[in-house]
């Protein structure tokens, strides 16, 4: 029988294929290279450490995948624009043990008022046990991540942009602006909406282009806390995207629909904002001293394919949509959640043959449902009458349990199932952190790698044990006798049978070790 303790083997650390001491550059010792015999210095660089570029090369990270990250821009955006950590993203964090770092610099709120901001409180008992949001400035999540990052052993380049690539059997040459080249087994754009990586890739990127836009930004105003408020619960009425919310001693942020589509690149003066907020409030409330000013449209588009053979496409880079119900942040690090062990698979050399096309089967589904989700969404925040219609009539249906719980794990993403094929419908789902005799399930994480879960004491991860954890736990909060978790923590097998489980770790983490 084996032994009721959680046992784990630690990564390999190879000296013969690698040797690398975080801070020092990486060098590949393997005789691999490319199609011009030199050497492949990284396993994979990454465009763009956004939040989606950051987790990312933490994630690979922890499987001692050899990283660089190089960032265009040379300084942090100055500007501190407060986006939301959802449910399905908190738990992620949780899985890594960065929860509490997040924490300490953001705000918990309730889960409710996600979908259209229509305010109906959250149904009780949500699948998670973190069933909250946490309002967090973006540039101390991008901060954050990056840390761990590099703390992990990742390197970080910063005024560094990608101009040109080539791809070979062996991996791909990387042209920076300077003209420096720089060789990977892998590249992946996490460089935004306007990835200069999907474009020298060639991947289409259909959909709509922008029909409004919205001016964000923070400053301070000349009247009386009383009367914005009073001014913007009467716009609410009928124009939910309008807010001036305050932000901290005397500041605001303030959020203000504009018609049309401008088609200056650089960012609004504070000028344009006192015109827009005379147009709708009557009044520009006596704005000054702005600390950002900013301008975003509404376009909805999406990547064709997540991969061309040695570069992948992963967050903005792949996706965009309007940022109504906060969902665009959590999107992107979730790819990275997804993408990473089965990238670090593939390079560690055990994936199964087709585990990498799992990044695209099961992200792009995602994506296109938070696209249709953003349009329905945009539709219902519409002055005219029809969708004001449609509304009204929506928050009436949300009063029903089902449709609300619906709806919030949909922007949550704590109702995603992939499809795993035939089976119980905890299979292809994440599991919540649930009670276990060592504390709690996602503590048990933090390491990136698979966990069989064995309520019967009888099963082994046996010759995968080098990449799956194994917890014998009769008294786990499960009611299944065993589950096998995936490094991103969804559930991969369920059952109580050895032979059925060797053949899903076969599946899922490659042929067992000799």
């Amino acid at each position: 029988m084996p032994s009721p303790e959680f046992t784990a083997e630690p990564s390999s650390n190879d000296t013969a294929e690698r040797d690398f001491t975080p801070g020092d550059v990486p060098v590949l010792h393997s005789p691999a290279s490319g199609a011009d015999g030199a050497p492949l210095t990284y396993d994979v660089i990454i465009a763009g450490c956004g939040p989606t570029g950051a987790m990312l090369a933490a994630e690979l990270r922890l499987h001692d995948v050899r990283v660089l990250v190089l960032e265009k821009e040379t300084e942090p955006v100055s500007f501190v624009r407060v986006v939301g950590l959802h449910m399905r993203s908190i738990e992620l964090m949780a899985m890594r043990g960065l929860l509490d770092r997040m924490l300490e610099h953001g705000r918990q709120r309730p889960a409710a008022g996600f979908f259209a901001a229509i305010t109906k409180p959250a149904p009780k008992d949500l699948d998670s046990a973190h069933a909250y949001m946490v309002g967090i400035p973006q540039p101390v999540i991008v901060n954050l991540l990056e840390e761990h990052a590099m703390q992990l052993g990742a390197q970080v380049r910063r005024g560094c942009a990608v101009a040109d690539f080539e791809q070979d059997d062996e991996g791909v040459t990387v042209e920076l602006a300077d003209g420096e080249q720089l060789r990977s087994r892998y590249l992946v754009g996490c460089d935004g909406g306007r990835s200069t990586v999907r474009k020298l890739l060639g991947v289409g990127f259909p959909g709509e282009p922008s029909r409004t836009e919205t001016l964000m930004g923070e400053m301070e105003m000349g009247v009386p806390q009383e009367e914005i408020a009073a001014k913007v619960t009467e716009i609410h009425e009928t124009d939910k995207r309008f807010d001036l919310r305050p932000f901290g001693e005397g500041v605001y942020r303030v959020v203000i629909p504009v018609g049309g589509v401008s088609d200056r690149e650089e960012p609004p003066t504070l000028e344009d904002f006192r015109q827009q907020l005379r147009a709708i409030a009557g009044t520009d409330f006596g704005v000054h001293s702005p600390r950002w000013l900013s301008r975003f449209g509404d376009a909805t588009r999406l990547a064709e394919r997540y991969r061309v053979g040695r570069v992948l496409l992963a967050g903005d880079a792949a996706h965009i949509h309007p940022p109504t119900g906060g969902q665009g942040l959590n999107l992107g690090v979730q790819d990275a959640f997804n993408l990473g062990w089965k990238l670090a698979a593939q390079i560690r050399g055990w994936a199964p043959a087709t585990l990498l096309d799992t990044y695209q089967a099961e992200r792009h589904p995602v994506a296109e449902d938070v696209l249709d989700n953003t349009r329905a969404q945009m539709e219902l925040h519409s002055t005219e009458p029809g969708p004001q219609a449609v509304r009204r009539l929506l928050a009436e249906l949300m009063d029903f349990d089902e449709v609300n719980r619906y709806l919030i794990e949909k922007i949550t993403a704590i109702g995603i199932r992939y499809d795993f094929g035939a089976g119980p419908d905890l299979l292809g789902r994440r599991l919540r952190d649930i009670d276990v005799k060592q504390g709690n399930l996602y503590g048990l994480l933090h390491r990136g790698r698979g966990l069989l879960l064995d309520r019967t004491e009888r099963l082994t991860a046996g010759g995968w044990s080098d990449r799956v954890d194994h917890l014998a736990d009769p008294t786990a909060a499960l009611d299944v006798p065993c589950v096998l978790l995936r490094p991103d923590g969804h559930v991969a097998w369920i059952g109580d049978d050895q032979k059925d489980l060797d053949a899903h770790l076969s599946r899922w983490f490659g042929k067992p070790a000799d």
